[in-house]
């Protein structure tokens, strides 16, 4: 999903993040008010904040100036021009809360497009869909994966690819895999390279990833085709794509999708980001997080990429002496910059060689 094709943007938009704005279970809300290049949010809809700045709620002083306002009503009486509804936030349970029927109704009566991150897909409920057709709106359930018809099994052919491919892993979930790939690809869009990047997750689709797919979503034996298909998609129209990754190889919940996104996207170079200070996983205390070593040696096992360079939670000088790779944290004054800086040096060799692509 290219979200950018379906909006005029940078749409106007009003984002739901009820009781979560700020907190890890925002994250899609909190990644779409700082970085989204779909969407020029106008207002974020969340009783808890209301009345908060994005920058006291997020703790991030370069956050927009837009209000946080109680509920979609007074969204829509500060800022009556927005064509969009994003749902930020995905409840525990995967169901859509009561509380919130009010405040969709209200955005779809305004005239106002759903972008929904749920798990509960909004479009395959007759009373949503009936109600979008009645006020002229789409409903976009970003969560949805592609047709079976679509779907492939991966086949190798990303290595034919001419461009160059960075994907960010992680030594957990919840590590900044997609702010470190966002970053990146900001980073090199600055430094006037001709970058695109590709999206696992549902906050990367309503960011603004030129292809995207939740690929925890696709049968297993399928996700590495998915990514194959939408690196070799970026790779065709830029010359470096950034892909996010999910979770982490030694994680033994979800690394078969770690494993699917890796070996579809066949990467040169790999970034890992660790936060230094966790030594559970995340919503898994019985689970240690091994660490960036042992992440590293599965990367160049599993695969042929390099390791460029580590994205850390931490402080940077602290982590080189730690650590073999590069470091650098993505929200310093210069992080995005420097961590580019050792993605380039790891894919100089293949420059120098001649030798460029997915793995080539």
């Amino acid at each position: 999903m290219n979200l950018r094709d379906t909006f005029d943007v940078p749409a106007p938009a009003v984002v739901l993040a009820e009781g979560e704005f700020g907190k890890k279970g925002g994250k899609t809300a909190n990644g779409v008010v700082t970085h989204s290049e779909v969407f020029d949010v106008r207002a974020v809809v969340d009783s808890e904040t209301a009345g908060q700045t994005p920058a006291e709620a997020l703790e991030k002083r370069d956050a927009p100036d837009i209000p946080i306002v109680e509920s979609v009503a007074d969204a829509l009486d500060i800022a009556p021009e927005v064509e969009a509804l994003v749902i930020g936030v995905a409840p525990a349970g995967g169901q859509l809360p009561d509380a919130w029927v009010g405040d969709i109704e209200d955005a779809i009566r305004a005239g106002c497009d759903v972008v929904s991150g749920l798990h509960y897909f909004l479009d395959d409920d007759e009373h949503w869909s009936g109600l979008a057709d009645e006020h002229d709106a789409r409903i976009l359930d970003v969560r949805k994966p592609p047709e079976e018809d679509a779907l492939r099994v991966g086949d190798g052919s990303v290595d034919d690819v001419d461009a160059d491919v960075v994907l960010t892993l992680g030594t957990d979930c919840a590590v900044g895999k997609r702010t470190t790939t966002f970053e990146l690809y900001q980073a090199a869009r600055e430094a006037g390279l001709d970058a695109g990047w590709v999206a696992t997750g549902q906050t990367g689709i309503m960011v603004g990833a030129h292809e995207g797919v939740v690929v925890d979503r696709v049968p297993a034996d399928f996700t590495g085709g998915v990514v194959e298909d939408m690196v070799k998609s970026v790779g065709a129209e830029h010359d470096i794509v950034f892909v996010e990754g999910q979770a982490s190889l030694t994680h033994r919940a979800y690394s078969s999708v770690t494993l699917g996104v890796l070996h579809g996207s066949w990467p040169d170079a790999v970034v890992l980001a660790d936060d230094p200070e966790r030594t559970r996983r995340t919503h898994f205390d019985r689970f240690r997080v091994d660490g960036v070593e042992k992440e590293a040696e599965l990367v160049e096992t599993l695969s042929d990429a390099t390791i460029a360079g580590i994205s850390t939670w931490g402080d940077p000088e602290t982590e080189r002496g730690r650590h073999e790779y590069p470091v650098a944290n993505v929200y310093d004054e210069d992080g995005s910059r420097d961590l580019l800086g050792a993605v380039q040096d790891a894919l100089q060799p293949e420059a120098s060689t001649g030798t460029t692509g997915g793995g080539a």
